[in-house]
């Protein structure tokens, strides 16, 4: 039987009331996909890290399941075996300085250049233990680190080639802190399946988000128009209003701020979509090779 690693897990319970996990499996770098695996409790496994076979696996569309009785767990992956290496891994702290060092060498502005290197460090502890969403993109731990990480890297090679006046700091600070509020949206069991909490639902990480960096700015005493101006970024950063945002992009950064957001979990999407599956997320089946 073919063996898989655990790249992602999620807990649910059906219409029924019967308890299941929706599993992201891999067997090599362009064989993964999700399936849903019937009647497995949360106190069972498989946890994330751990190999697993299966007797069967059943397919109805794009959508693929197996029943409990048909999953073999083969315990954890040691770091010499390849499907080790499929795991997703936290960007190391020193990439993360090297990027935030190189976009600081572009800032003019002293005060907003002091945020940015006193927060980074708080910042890069907290999102390496935190997940950037439950199931659309970067949906593991430390996924909010690589995520925000992307977007750095992004922003590190599209800003040199602009020809207008980009204020960079906006933009450093509004990826920073865009999704600074999924800290509070999601919990990570020792399974590594994650979870939502009531604030996700009662304020959503935009606001909160949004919220948190207005104070930081605040307590530096910013200009109230500059603390606008940032804040904007955050709030405007899904791009649409039907996507989340409380408004639009208005500014030439929060457009910039939206676009690497949208790239960064639009290719870690493609990327965890198995080929010729429809992903609704980014409205089309997905070609690999």
């Amino acid at each position: 039987m073919k063996e898989y690693i655990v790249l992602t897990r999620n807990n649910g319970v059906t219409s029924k009331g019967a308890p299941f996990c929706k599993l992201q499996i891999a067997a090599s770098a362009t064989d993964k996909f999700e399936l849903a695996v019937w009647d497995v409790p949360e106190t069972s496994g498989p946890k994330v890290g751990q190999k697993v076979s299966f007797l069967n696996i059943r397919e109805n569309g794009n959508n693929k399941s197996a029943a409990q009785q048909d999953m073999r767990l083969l315990g954890d992956a040691p770091e010499d075996d390849p499907l080790y290496h499929l795991l997703p891994h936290v960007v190391k702290k020193e990439v993360w300085d090297e990027c935030l060092d190189k976009l600081l060498a572009y800032c003019t502005d002293d005060l907003l250049k002091t945020i940015i290197s006193d927060q980074k460090d708080e910042l890069y502890d907290k999102y390496k233990t935190m997940p950037a969403a439950e199931s659309v993109h970067h949906n593991f731990k430390g996924g909010l680190a690589n995520h925000t990480y992307e977007m750095l890297r992004l922003l590190s090679g599209i800003y040199p080639v602009l020809p207008y006046p980009v204020k960079i700091e906006r933009c450093i600070l509004a990826v920073l802190f865009h999704d600074w509020g999924k800290i509070a949206e999601y919990i990570v069991a020792g399974d590594g399946s994650i979870s939502t909490t009531e604030h996700k639902y009662l304020l959503g990480h935009i606001y909160i988000s949004a919220y948190r960096l207005n104070n930081i700015l605040k307590e530096y005493k910013v200009d109230g128009k500059e603390i606008e101006r940032i804040v904007h970024c955050v709030l405007a950063h899904h791009g649409q209003l039907e996507y989340g945002s409380p408004v639009v992009p208005a500014t030439q950064e929060a457009e910039i701020v939206h676009f690497v957001d949208d790239i960064s979990a639009k290719v870690n999407i493609m990327e965890n979509t198995a080929s010729m599956d429809y992903n609704r997320a980014v409205t089309t089946r997905v070609i690999k090779g």
